[in-house]
């Protein structure tokens, strides 16, 4: 069993309805959002189907900077779409803005990981979601960062299929809050780059 799977998430607002509010990053209203949700759903989907075609379309759609080395940075969750880019906290943003939209709760979640395999490396910060199913009246993991070689995330209300296991012997952290925003440190960061290739991204919370 991972690590994640019987960890206690903690919801940062007491409210669901807190889960569903649009800002400025998770900026739903945004044309492109909507035109794409109406792409997405039909009138006969069950809400697992909803989130499992939404989170599928994120994951397999935008791609990840890093993956094809493109120096786009990207933030908000329209901007996301529009650039067809994104690291894993912009992905995340995009899903949650896509969710949302569509009156399914999501909060972000993060990881403090190695950026190598071992602590020497160094850590970054990676970013995913939580949602909220109402089917299951409970919250899932989900992390649209992409598959690639090693990595492979899947929807799942059973067990979570995300991108990777937190090492605690390596000071790796499984951050257990699922956040209503956008973490600002995240933001802050996306925010303050221009070259998403040289770029400092934050190693904690």
């Amino acid at each position: 069993m991972r690590e994640s799977d019987h960890m206690q998430l903690i919801c940062e607002s007491s409210l669901l309805e807190g889960y569903l509010c649009e800002d400025e990053v998770v900026d739903y209203s945004h044309p492109l959002i909507q035109d794409t949700i109406h792409q997405l759903q039909t009138a006969t989907d069950s809400e697992t189907e909803r989130v499992r075609r939404t989170f599928e379309f994120v994951r397999d759609t935008i791609h990840h900077s890093w993956d094809i080395q493109s120096p786009q940075v990207t933030c908000k969750a329209s901007d996301v779409l529009a650039f067809g880019v994104g690291l894993c906290y912009a992905k995340s943003h995009l899903l949650a803005a896509l969710l949302r939209a569509q009156g399914i709760p999501t909060g972000l979640c993060y990881q403090r990981l190695t950026l190598g395999e071992t602590a020497d490396t160094g850590y970054v910060l990676h970013g995913l979601n939580a949602v909220y199913l109402t089917s299951e009246a409970k919250w899932v993991r989900l992390d649209a960062r992409g598959n690639k070689p090693g990595i492979q995330t899947e929807f799942s209300t059973e067990e979570e299929r995300i991108a990777y296991a937190v090492r605690p012997e390596l000071d790796e952290i499984d951050y257990p809050t699922i956040y209503a925003h956008p973490h600002p440190t995240v933001v802050t960061a996306l925010q303050g780059q221009t070259d998403g290739l040289h770029m400092c991204l934050p190693d904690q919370l």
